[in-house]
């Protein structure tokens, strides 16, 4: 006789969803997500929750130059959280992306206040994005030749390099202040706009768009269809296979960050001679954290990454512009973008698992 007890609930991990299926637990958590949001609404702020909704949209919506802040958001934000991306997919967890941006924003700003007096924009910009862009990729590529040379904790390691990171921008601010004594360094070339990026159609935004959109074609291309992009799905699956394939999982990390923090050092000069004009501590603004759940939300998939972008950024600025018509504070804003976050994070456990009810003895003897 078998006395061995059965547990009431089981999980068992299922088997590939079709895309519909899993977009359909997605859809049901959003809808489920609203309805306790609203509910919350209602009990904390007696508020109506369809005005909150319709608030969060004209937050990001509701006029021409909210649709490009929206725009030029979710591109850098995507551009962080692609630079990511193939680190992650290799398993190498580099959080060190608010360091990386930080330290290209740096180089594209020194090189702003530097030459900007000697050399003409078409001279100067390529310089600002080769500096950012090499001091992206170095600052990505100290951890992972440590990774790669001594087997050292990356998660901790490149934490550790956005301090450092920090603390640089910080120092350099002092050094370039202007005006003397005002602890910040305000508008770079104000007067000429030396080393600031075209605008083209008349928008500011356009051009960082379009940057990004392309980074993400290619990066998709990248993971998708060409052999380093294959030996990072090997490497990150399992380095004893990849090993024994006669694939060089050192030189796959160092290659791999070098690319990771070389787009963040690009996404650094966006912001600093597209948008900013300026460099400031913290004008990566957590994004570097941030991508990590754009990243993992979007299955290290570029092109669904393009949506969860969209989502995350959509969820901010509807908080801020709920706290500024309601006059609450925007820890409310926030409160409702974790029920929401909560929520379809959630629904991933349900598409990779399925919960089993322990049948009852009169079932099982039938």
């Amino acid at each position: 006789m078998n006395n061995q007890k059965v547990p009431l609930i089981h999980l068992t991990k299922r088997k590939a969803l079709p895309w519909y299926a899993a977009f359909g637990i997605r859809a049901a958590a959003i809808v489920l997500a609203l309805i306790v949001c609203a509910l919350v609404t209602t009990l904390l702020t007696g508020e109506n929750p369809l005005q909150i909704y319709a608030t969060m949209f004209a937050g990001a919506f509701g006029t021409p130059r909210k649709l490009w802040i929206l725009g030029q958001q979710i591109a850098i934000l995507l551009c962080i959280a692609l630079a990511l991306t193939p680190a992650f997919k290799m398993k190498y967890w580099n959080l060190g992306g608010e360091g990386q941006v930080l330290i290209g924003g740096l180089a594209a700003a020194a090189c702003m206040i530097l030459l900007g007096k000697t050399l003409p924009n078409i001279l100067l910009i390529p310089i600002m994005l080769a500096a950012s862009v090499l001091a992206g990729a170095v600052w990505a590529v100290i951890p992972a030749l440590f990774k790669a040379k001594w087997n050292t904790n990356e998660t901790l390691f490149t934490l550790m390099m956005n301090y450092v990171a920090t603390q640089l921008v910080a120092f350099f601010i002092i050094v370039w202040e202007s005006p003397k004594g005002s602890g910040k360094i305000g508008i770079i070339n104000q007067a000429t706009e030396a080393g600031w990026l075209p605008i083209i159609g008349g928008q500011k935004y356009l051009l960082n768009i379009l940057i990004v959109a392309v980074i993400t074609a290619l990066m998709y291309v990248y993971l998708k269809y060409t052999k380093h992009g294959y030996e990072i799905s090997v490497v990150g699956e399992s380095e004893r296979t990849a090993r024994y394939v006669g694939i060089k999982v050192e030189k796959v990390i160092v290659r791999t960050l070098i690319l990771s923090g070389a787009i963040c050092g690009a996404a650094g000069l966006m912001l600093v001679g597209g948008t900013d004009h300026t460099i400031t501590t913290t004008i990566a603004g957590g994004r570097g954290f941030t991508a990590v759940m754009v990243a993992w939300l979007g299955k290290f998939n570029p092109l669904v990454m393009v949506l969860t972008s969209f989502l995350l950024v959509f969820l901010s600025r509807g908080a801020s512009e709920i706290s500024t018509k309601f006059g609450l504070n925007q820890s409310f804003g926030d409160i409702l973008t974790g029920i929401i976050l909560f929520f379809i994070i959630g629904s991933e456990f349900f598409i990779t698992y399925k919960i089993n009810f322990r049948k009852s003895a009169k079932k099982e003897a039938e």
